[in-house]
């Protein structure tokens, strides 16, 4: 596996099976050794943080039995991505991503470990989780336009659909399994133990980013000295706004993005105060989330083109799911519903991610990503302190269907910008000017 990574490692699909050959496009990003180093990291990584995530929400309710300090918490975690992570996309225009990447994992690495250190040593207050938050969000501000846009450098343009899809399978899988294997721990050794043990998880990223290769990055050429940082950041937001492409992205994540994916911040309290269940639930609810996702992800990887069509579906099938989620109160028939959620939201979050990458010029996808993740995860400070703040003062489920009604207006408002816009949203949707056949 240490030759020329442009060496075909699967049979040529001309004289195999259909089943091969489909196979082999699912997973063809993996021809790229930097790639596979990549993603086996980053897998292990991903287990451990939504294992974190768990624990952190069922440690807030254990100190507090508070719903409105279950929202601080996310509002803080999240407040840094809202504040810096624009300036991060200019960042990660200006920088070798992969080595601003291991400095963001060390300091995931770092917070993981000074939690588990304070819950085991039995002193852990709300403070110390507030702060240290507000220090995860802080390595997310600047890990997430670089780890986004870092995609195509280690797989090239011709793979960049493939290797999106095999990211968000990661994700979703991570989600599937962190979850689940989160609250056993949480019942059987305590919350302290997924700190520790997601601490643990950073070394497999840290190194595998380590042992790249950067003689076989796609790096784009940089075209000018940089500019001053504010003059580079306008230009990545002109372009995003005044590209019909992206706008149209940008109007669905700005709703669905700030409400719709806050649901997360729910489930914690839909288990607890809806089902009146536990932490075994809760790692269940979670991980029936990425299931639904992560198979979904797999099939998304097969096809090589992220088509509108694939956009507003998942977009409206998410409101839908989440309106369920709403009115559920059964345990079993959330599981279900958070199935569907978790396809629907992979189907739109894996299409919006490649399309906006596609129709942004390598000197810009930075910064047009950093606006992407402001709308898609800074936006949560805003969307967990309000869904936080609904909970408390008109119920847990009425704070869900508030949630799935502002996603059904992000619908409406993209479907009204796409009709209106239709010929130019075509014209713009590649950079490089090869606009996909399917729309």
């Amino acid at each position: 596996m240490e030759g020329d990574p442009r060496v075909a490692e699967y049979p040529d699909t001309a004289a195999t099976p259909a089943l091969s050959s489909r196979f082999a496009d699912s997973f063809r990003a993996f021809r790229h050794r930097n790639y596979r180093l990549f993603y086996a990291g980053q897998s292990l990584s991903l287990i451990g943080t939504w294992m974190q995530t768990v624990g952190q929400a069922w440690l807030v309710l254990e100190i507090t039995d508070s719903k409105m300090a279950l929202g601080v918490v996310t509002m803080l975690q999240f407040l840094p991505i809202t504040i810096l992570v624009l300036f991060a996309g200019v960042i990660a225009d200006r920088v070798p991503k992969r080595d601003f990447l291991v400095l963001t994992q060390c300091l995931a690495m770092a917070q993981a470990f000074t939690l588990a250190a304070l819950v085991f040593s039995g002193v852990v207050e709300l403070w110390h989780v507030y702060i240290l938050a507000a220090i995860l969000g802080l390595s997310n501000a600047f890990d997430l336009p670089t780890r986004q846009s870092f995609a195509i450098e280690m797989v090239g343009r011709d793979d960049l659909v493939n290797a999106v899809s095999l990211n968000s399978g990661m994700f979703n899988g991570a989600r599937l399994i962190g979850p689940a294997i989160g609250g056993f721990i949480i019942a059987a050794a305590g919350v302290k133990t997924v700190f520790l043990l997601n601490g643990i998880s950073f070394i497999p990223i840290i190194l595998s980013l380590t042992a790249m290769r950067t003689s076989e990055l796609h790096t784009p050429d940089r075209r000018e000295e940089p500019a001053h940082p504010l003059s580079e950041l306008r230009d990545g937001i002109k372009y995003a706004l005044r590209t019909p492409a992206t706008l149209l992205i940008i109007i669905f994540v700005a709703l669905i993005g700030t409400f719709g994916y806050n649901f997360t911040v729910m489930l914690p309290l839909i288990t607890r105060y809806v089902l009146h269940e536990g932490s075994v639930a809760l790692g269940f609810l979670t991980a029936s989330v990425g299931f639904g996702a992560f198979v979904t992800a797999l099939t998304l990887a097969s096809r090589k083109h992220a088509t509108r069509y694939q956009l507003f579906l998942g977009a409206a099938a998410f409101t839908c799911f989440l309106a369920g989620v709403a009115l559920s109160q059964n345990l079993l028939l959330s599981m279900l519903l958070l199935v569907g959620l978790g396809a629907a939201g992979a189907v739109f979050g894996t299409t919006a991610n490649t399309s906006i990458q596609i129709a942004t010029p390598d000197h810009l996808r930075g910064r047009v990503v950093s606006l992407y993740m402001l709308l898609f995860a800074g936006s949560t400070p805003i969307g967990g302190y309000l869904t936080g703040l609904m909970a408390e003062h008109i119920g847990v489920q009425g704070s869900v269907g508030v949630l799935a009604a502002m996603c059904a207006i992000g619908v409406l408002s993209a479907s009204a910008y796409y009709l209106t816009h239709r010929d130019a949203v075509q014209r713009t949707a590649d950079a490089s000017g090869n606009i996909p056949a399917v729309n």
